[in-house]
């Protein structure tokens, strides 16, 4: 259907709600922005839907949330027990997230599907652990991430805790595309409530939550030890981590956090920040003032749905290093490693895993420690995977998994990636060392001293629309056609083009890639770099990733400058 009948039909639609009818009217003689809202609908992937709030079929607004929930409620009808099984359903602090989450619960309800439903903001693990803990046959996080405050956004998970899988996803948008954006109701609140078809969550999961997460600690004495004075700078980003980080770290015995007052409380607006991203330095600088103040060491930050940590730590010039998501997953898997071979507790079918374009200092680290190290695809789906495919071959022990995007994870009972626990772990860790007289800063030194100077850099290429997703095709297109020899001088020793399963060499040899296929195209070069190019699966952008190793900072920091300025300027020209 052409955007002009699609917008038509939403502007005469009689049950449209007055807020959206006043959007679309306000949009009468633009047609531009017409057909950006009704061109094409939100996609429906394995990270669920996600976009920009407001009306249209190309936007999030509850009637879009409803179809979405209608889709998967006929997919779950499919699987016997699955209605009675339900769904769990969370949300974080992103503006209409409470009145999606409810859409969804309430919708769920009218199609007889048990749903159980936060009562306040939570965290994505926290739904993660839900679904497994309450036996759910799925599960619903409203949440955009940490994306600018006019996102949102709506994640699928399945039994298994993790997000729903390519193929899922797939059969749930069949579902979707056969429900009418209009005709799908909501059960009312107090009829879902009475018939048992609504459950609100209670405190009782947040407790088993909190005690599971202890588990993973690995110096549970911690509580007892009075040499240590770690002082920790906590900012949740106006997101959900608060309440569960501040807890936590609480419970193990972390007595002095401050946290960022202006950050502290819930706020679909993040009106201190451009956007609520842990990646960002930015994002710190409230942060590094209080730091300062109470003379802390370690800085630890939270996005909005508290599925990625960010950290920050004091350098020997007293300044602040914000550390990427490569380093923090490296300082993690280091303490893990080393403290369990110290404790002899450290398994020999051990299993740690990362996704395709994370650092490479983690299989140096496994390699020390003669722990299996396994890539992924990008997306945590993939590492929930290798958990459940561990517990149920008990070919290995699962010890962590994390992503260069800052999602890290330890244990099995959450499947996504989880900032509260890596704060647990990060906090210990930073008192552990204390006791030594280093800080984490000391230790990432040492690690660089032990297993090699690695490092990565990260380019996003982001576009607009319609037009940019089909600049971004182009350019995967023809990077795929160009057999590229060498990234500036530096020989490409080896192709791989996921999306065929192809692997390629200079001399003309292929082998077949082991990894799923997706959009994904990888290069390795000489002296242990790589470059990685894929598309963003939620958005029109393309991403770029280097890796290096160097014999030296000076070096590594040359060879990673080399091969992005000739990636970079490649790139640029493809996407003109």
């Amino acid at each position: 259907m052409d955007y002009r009948e699609n917008y038509k039909l939403w502007l005469e639609e009689k049950s449209l709600d007055p807020k959206l009818r006043a959007e679309l009217e306000a949009i009468a003689d633009a047609p531009g922005e017409q057909e950006e809202r009704f061109y094409t609908e939100l996609e429906f992937g394995t990270a669920g839907l996600r976009g920009v709030i407001g009306a249209g079929t190309n936007r999030m607004n509850i009637y879009v949330v409803r179809r979405a929930t209608q889709g998967l409620a006929d997919y779950l009808k499919t699987f016997p027990g699955g209605p009675e099984r339900g769904v769990a359903i969370a949300y974080d602090s992103r503006h209409m997230s409470d009145v999606f989450a409810k859409e969804t619960a309430l919708v769920l309800a009218k199609n007889g599907i048990k749903a159980y439903l936060y009562r306040t903001l939570h965290s994505v693990p926290q739904l993660s652990f839900t679904v497994l803990h309450l036996n759910c046959m799925a599960g619903v996080v409203i949440t955009a991430s940490h994306n600018p405050p006019e996102y949102n956004g709506y994640k699928v998970y399945w039994q298994h805790g993790g997000q729903a899988g390519p193929e899922q996803a797939s059969e749930i948008l069949g579902y979707i595309r056969k429900a009418d954006y209009f005709k799908v109701k909501p059960m009312e609140e107090g009829a879902a409530l009475e018939s048992g078809l609504l459950n609100m969550i209670g405190e009782e999961v947040d407790e088993a939550y909190y005690t599971d997460t202890m588990s993973l600690c690995l110096n549970p004495e911690l509580t007892e030890w009075n040499g240590a004075d770690t002082r920790i700078v906590y900012t949740p980003l106006h997101g959900s981590g608060n309440v569960p980080v501040r807890e936590i770290l609480r419970r193990i015995g972390i007595k002095n956090i401050s946290v960022v007052k202006e950050q502290e409380e819930p706020d679909g607006s993040f009106p201190t920040v451009k956007a609520p991203n842990p990646e960002d330095p930015n994002a710190f600088t409230l942060a590094f003032d209080l730091a300062n103040k109470t003379g802390a060491d370690l800085i630890l930050a939270t996005d909005p749905d508290s599925d990625r940590l960010g950290v920050a730590v004091r350098g020997r010039d007293g300044r602040f290093q914000v550390l990427t998501g490569n380093q923090i997953g490296s300082i993690l898997i280091h303490y893990i490693l080393s403290t369990r071979n110290e404790h002899r507790t450290l398994p020999g079918n051990g299993l740690v895993v990362r996704s395709i374009v994370s650092t490479r200092m983690a299989d140096a680290i496994c390699a020390y420690y003669g722990v299996e190290l396994r890539e992924v695809l990008t997306g945590f789906r993939f590492i929930s995977e290798q958990i459940a495919e561990s517990l149920e071959t008990k070919e290995h022990t699962f010890l962590f998994g994390f992503e260069e995007s800052y999602g890290f994870l330890s244990g099995c009972f959450s499947r996504d990636k989880d900032a509260i626990c890596a704060a647990m772990l990060l906090a210990e860790a930073a008192t552990v060392y204390e006791l030594q007289g280093r800080n984490l800063y000391d230790v990432l030194q040492e690690m660089y001293a032990k297993y090699g100077f690695y490092g990565e850099a990260v380019k996003s290429y982001t576009l607009k629309g319609k037009e940019g997703l089909e600049k971004i095709a182009g350019a995967m297109r023809a990077l795929r056609a160009d057999k590229i020899a060498q990234f500036g001088g530096v020989r490409v020793v080896k192709s791989e083009d996921i999306q065929t399963g192809t692997i390629t060499y200079p001399d003309g040899r292929e082998e077949k890639c082991p990894l799923p296929k997706s959009n994904v195209l990888r290069y390795f070069t000489e002296g242990d770099g790589w470059l990685c190019v894929r598309p963003s699966g939620t958005e029109p952008k393309l991403k770029l990733y280097i890796g290096a190793k160097g014999s030296s900072e000076a070096e590594l920091k040359a060879e990673l400058s080399r091969l992005m300025t000739a990636a970079d300027g490649m790139i640029s020209e493809l996407l003109k």
